[in-house]
């Protein structure tokens, strides 16, 4: 059987967000994007994506070429 002190120590839920601005926050303006400009950033975003996986790519080809070639001299012998 729970107790009253256990029943009255639950987490409370936190209290609602209200930001607070100051005199010295300034905010970017928000600026309404055309859908030709959220197409144009989208496929820079995936350009950006595919570039870093090439990079990837590149990098795992070359660990695996030392890998083949320690693995020849260890089959040599």
């Amino acid at each position: 059987m729970a107790t009253k002190k256990a029943l009255s120590t639950k987490a409370q839920p936190p209290a609602p967000f209200t930001p607070e601005l100051t005199a010295n926050t300034t905010r970017k303006p928000w600026i309404k994007k055309t859908p030709v400009d959220v197409v144009l950033d989208q496929i820079g975003k995936q350009e950006k994506k595919v570039s870093e996986m090439r990079a990837a790519i590149a990098h795992e080809e070359r660990e695996l070429a030392k890998l083949n070639k320690a693995k020849a001299v260890l089959e040599a012998e």
